[in-house]
């Protein structure tokens, strides 16, 4: 894990990787409990039999949005972004999903510091991810999460 202090040293990772989190396994539980909380029932996702008889890849597959959800969560395993007043998810830009990660797939976040912006005080970082799937050769997906810093001093 990496620990950033201040902007200078956020800066001075600029283009390149900081880290890669560990291994988590998405499980029919974790895409169910994320199907109740978004409203977002579609068969291919919560059916198991459905998905395995008739859906295009032999058993359900997780939200896309549940593996975007996750950045924070592995972000954090890659980071410790600390001597804060303050720390904000600013945007995410251009995800672009490659492959459908299947229940019971482990995935990761590798995250490379693609910019970073003195705003007057503020740190803007834009984080390159990709989520890996093991065992897979295309992500599940990249993209850039930024996150706005507000150090202590």
């Amino acid at each position: 894990m990496v620990i950033i202090n201040n902007y200078s040293e956020f800066e001075a990772l600029l283009g390149k990787e900081i880290g890669t989190s560990a291994w988590h396994t998405i499980t029919q539980q974790q895409i169910n409990q994320f199907a109740e909380a978004t409203l977002d029932h579609q068969w291919i996702h919560v059916d198991e039999e459905r998905a395995k008889n008739e859906g295009p890849f032999g058993a359900t597959i997780a939200h896309g949005y549940l593996t975007v959800s996750l950045l924070p969560f592995f972000w954090h395993q890659i980071a410790d972004v600390q001597n804060l007043k303050m720390e904000i998810n600013y945007s995410i830009d251009n995800i672009k999903f490659a492959q459908p990660v299947k229940v019971n797939s482990q995935v990761r976040l590798i995250a490379k510091l693609a910019s970073i912006v003195n705003l007057r005080g503020i740190t803007k970082a834009a984080i390159g991810v990709t989520m890996e799937i093991e065992g897979e050769k295309k992500p599940a997906y990249t993209g850039e999460v930024v996150f706005l810093y507000h150090f202590k001093d």
